[in-house]
């Protein structure tokens, strides 16, 4: 499987880095990695979208989820009965937004690992094409000015603000009460704060070039989600 991987996921995303940091003038690495970050964030739009789309609508239909599992919280059976009947209603499938985002990670895995291999580059070129040169080594200073082989703490706390921006923007506009007890609900809202707090972790510790690539997806994260919700609501608000 993990053969598979590298085959099909992981070379020709690295191919595509070093290509396009072989005819980027002036050879920043920096530069190639937002354009790749770009790129593949373009190709998974669609995917993304849809998982967008299907998180937002189980966030807005929380409080009357909320409902139905108190009502019936004595009766497990009766409850998932209740709750598909909801979801059947609703026409929302609370596991269409799984398979989007197993390939989502699944990409970025392979950005990941396409970063560090083009940041920790030692001209062994195993794993490129033969249409595709291999430089003699790679520039990893951004603009001749950020190195992206050493952690960057400014980086590091521009993704972590992306990263709760992006979050807050997904979490309903009335939130259910945590109430004692309640594991999902009190999860739900820590991970506002620990997901940036992950980010901003990683990012203090990690090459530069990993929270540059982790600020440039944010970002177009947070552009697609705006754009995503906005025509939902207008749409929503049509069909009134």
């Amino acid at each position: 499987m993990s053969q598979v991987f590298h085959s099909l996921v992981f070379q020709p995303i690295y191919n595509a880095l070093i290509l396009l940091y072989n005819i980027i003038p002036g050879h920043d690495l920096g530069v190639a990695i937002i354009l790749l970050t770009v790129v593949v964030r373009l190709l998974l739009y669609p995917i993304s979208k849809k998982q967008i789309e299907s998180q937002k609508k189980l966030q807005d239909l929380q409080p009357e989820i909320k409902k139905l599992q108190d009502k019936y919280k004595g009766d497990k059976e009766k409850q998932g009965r209740a709750l598909m009947d909801f979801y059947k209603e609703k026409k929302v499938n609370p596991a269409s937004g799984c398979l989007p985002l197993v390939v989502q990670i699944v990409f970025f895995i392979a950005l990941y690992q396409a970063f560090i291999a083009g940041i920790n580059f030692n001209s062994a070129c195993s794993d490129l094409y033969k249409s595709v040169a291999c430089p003699d080594s790679i520039n990893v200073n951004f603009f001749g000015i950020l190195d992206l082989a050493k952690p960057n703490i400014v980086l590091a706390i521009i993704a972590a603000a992306g990263q709760f921006i992006q979050t807050k923007m997904m979490m309903t506009k009335n939130p259910v009460p945590a109430k004692k007890g309640d594991f999902s609900s009190i999860m739900t809202q820590q991970m506002l704060y620990l997901g940036p707090l992950l980010t901003l972790f990683i990012g203090m510790r990690f090459p530069a070039g990993l929270a540059l690539y982790w600020v440039v997806n944010t970002l177009f994260a947070i552009v697609q989600q705006y754009l995503t919700m906005k025509k939902s609501e207008l749409a929503t608000s049509d069909n009134k």
